[in-house]
């Protein structure tokens, strides 16, 4: 069934809002997935925050045409499924590990910074960890150097504790 004028024009303003917010796309051949795997897809991104859509790639250049991902346009023939995210790493991890478990679904091109990104670059963008992940790393780190020294003054204070206690007897019997 095909979109009127007013109706193509309401996906194109969806879609470059869409983009607009994003950071991350990542365009993905779908051939062949049945309708329960794309389902399973689609609950996975929107529970990391991705958007999925399949769109008509016409209408999809339109939408990111003066936009940080104008950059993948020309890829943007056949079967595709344009994921965006907010996040960074988001749409490159739910993408990448679906296509682990669905060998349909093969990852075409992705766009970050204004950067086209290949295959392997959102497969390298997937494997970044998330942001939380690595605020709770930072944090390990910061945290690191003043446990340690809080663990030796332990130490130290035990230490000398224990050696006032040995110290007290011999000190008695002398009396």
């Amino acid at each position: 069934m095909s979109l009127n004028r007013s109706e193509k024009e309401a996906v194109i303003q969806d879609v470059t809002s869409l983009a607009a917010k994003a950071q991350t796309l990542v365009i993905a051949e779908y051939r062949g997935i049945t309708v329960a795997d794309m389902t399973k897809l689609r609950a996975t991104a929107r529970s990391s925050g991705v958007t999925l859509s399949v769109l008509k790639n016409t209408l999809a250049r339109r939408a990111v045409a003066g936009s940080a991902f104008e950059v993948v346009s020309d890829l943007m023939t056949g079967p595709l499924i344009y994921s965006f995210s907010q996040d960074a790493v988001a749409a490159a991890k739910v993408v990448s590990e679906f296509a682990k478990t669905n060998d349909k679904l093969v990852i075409r091109a992705g766009a970050y910074g204004g950067k086209a990104l290949d295959v392997n670059g959102v497969k390298q963008l997937a494997s970044i960890p998330s942001k939380e992940v690595l605020l709770a790393q930072l944090l390990g780190l910061m945290q690191s150097p003043i446990s340690r020294t809080a663990r030796v003054l332990a130490a130290l204070a035990e230490k000398r504790g224990a050696g006032a206690a040995v110290a007290a007897p011999a000190e008695a019997v002398a009396a």
